[in-house]
């Protein structure tokens, strides 16, 4: 299968109570991993890069190739929505070009008025080329390639200025950072959830998906959470593995430097929190194949 617009999916898991993972790829590994998580949980994904993976793999056009190609080689079934994660406006454009399905436009940190204006301009030109938009309204806390956020909470008429846009979806700030989650951390506030979910009616993304409480996910989603984004908790994963080898001496064993069986047990590691992360989520099969790109 090739990639595949993501509106219809994201809309559909909204509508059925469930959310769609996006997780962010770094190289071809990550994209393997990822892809093999959807592929034997039978559910589509999101696989995401952020403005600093597409940089350190060589560019959005070949990241698109990347995942696209490895789609075709690994054969495959299950859709595949291909996403620019925190892209500011150049970077949006510049994926958008590129062929990718769906784009984050992150101008949280710009006056609201350009950040609406700008947004416009992403959403007419990648609607023209039928591709998803996502927005963000109140901070995401953290940082995420050089855009940082103190994660206030989204204001209400901000997010109904922002979806009038015409996006696709909505990121929103409601306590949530990205990265480790510290001790003192208050928890997501569902309070404000609940007014954006009666205020707009894009699907929500929650953005940090990284380490909050399996059931504070879950009762975001309940709350209409469509999209939940998750990249700290495979670096973990694939960092912990791949110490574990070499701590274990094992690429001191014939060929055990090879790279290919010296990250093996880091990229099983991301598929596995991939597969739990789905299972979190609830994700169920689509029925209907949104028309292939």
């Amino acid at each position: 299968m090739s990639l595949v617009h993501g509106t219809e999916i994201v809309a559909g898991a909204q509508k059925g109570h469930y959310a769609i993972g996006a997780f962010n790829t770094n190289n071809l590994e990550w994209t393997r991993a990822i892809l093999a998580a959807a592929q034997h949980k039978n559910v589509p994904i999101i696989i995401q890069s952020s403005m600093g993976a597409a940089k350190y793999m060589g560019g959005y056009e070949l990241v698109q190739h990347l995942v696209r190609d490895t789609i075709k080689s690994m054969d495959i079934t299950v859709p595949i929505i291909m996403h620019l994660d925190h892209g500011n406006y150049e970077a949006a454009k510049e994926a958008i070009a590129a062929g990718y399905n769906s784009v984050m436009f992150d101008g949280h940190d710009l006056d609201f008025k350009e950040n609406l204006e700008k947004t416009k301009e992403i959403v007419a030109l990648a609607h023209s080329k039928g591709i998803s938009v996502e927005a963000e309204v109140g901070s995401i806390g953290g940082e995420e390639d050089g855009i940082i956020g103190a994660g206030e909470l989204a204001d209400i008429e901000e997010a109904k200025q922002l979806a009038a846009t015409g996006i696709d979806f909505l990121a929103a700030g409601i306590g949530n950072i990205h990265g480790v989650y510290p001790e003192n951390w208050k928890g997501l506030n569902f309070d404000r959830l609940k007014e954006l979910r009666e205020a707009v009616p894009v699907p929500l993304v929650l953005h940090g998906g990284s380490g909050i409480p399996v059931d504070q996910i879950q009762k975001a989603i309940s709350l209409g959470v469509a999209k939940v984004n998750v990249n700290t908790e495979q670096q973990i994963a694939w960092a912990k593995q791949v110490r574990k080898y070499i701590e274990d001496n094992k690429d001191k064993e014939v060929k055990g430097f090879d790279p290919r069986k010296l990250l093996a047990p880091g990229t099983k590691a991301i598929q596995d929190t991939v597969e739990q992360h789905i299972d979190w989520f609830g994700t169920k099969p689509v029925k209907l194949v949104p028309e292939e790109i």
